[in-house]
């Protein structure tokens, strides 16, 4: 199979710089990880995060704007309506990817005297979670060097 170069293809279609686009940036993972652990209301996101009121505010909008997260009023006795903040499926989809960064976090930038900080189990058993690439066909996949990248449906090409 004749494969293009990674230089024939345009970069400015990149579904990882559109993502990064949306969640590259600290205080927008620490509000995921927040809302994937349960958390939901401004004020429990701002105490745990340490984010700037303003800036919590603004990821949290982002968030909002484009889908991954959805608000959700309540209002405690006596209090004025407020809005908790609550994962769509598009959100949600993001899990992988916060538990490999956490992951490579545990390997490369923990103590070893200390070993990880949150160990992940799966709550039907137990056992710790683990995360393995596979092919469709489900052969393993161990790393970069066992994956050729081939153009898609919407790839562009550099014009010549």
């Amino acid at each position: 199979m004749n494969v293009p170069s990674r230089m024939d293809f345009r970069a400015d279609n990149c579904s990882i710089e559109r993502t990064l686009d949306i969640v590259g940036e600290k205080w927008t993972f620490l509000v995921l990880r927040e809302a994937f652990s349960g958390v939901r209301r401004f004020a429990d996101m701002q105490v745990i995060t340490g984010a700037p009121r303003q800036v919590l505010s603004a990821r949290l909008a982002r968030l909002v704007d484009e889908g991954l997260l959805r608000k959700e009023p309540y209002r405690e006795p006596g209090q004025r309506q407020r809005d908790e903040y609550r994962l769509t499926d598009k959100g949600r989809d993001l899990y992988p990817l916060m538990v490999a960064l956490m992951h490579w976090g545990d390997k490369y930038l923990t103590d070893d005297d200390d070993g990880p900080p949150v160990r992940l189990t799966h709550r039907g058993c137990g056992a710790p979670v683990e995360q393995h690439f596979r092919c469709a066909d489900g052969h393993e996949v161990s790393g970069p060097r066992e994956v050729t990248p081939i153009p898609g449906e919407g790839a562009e090409f550099r014009s010549a």
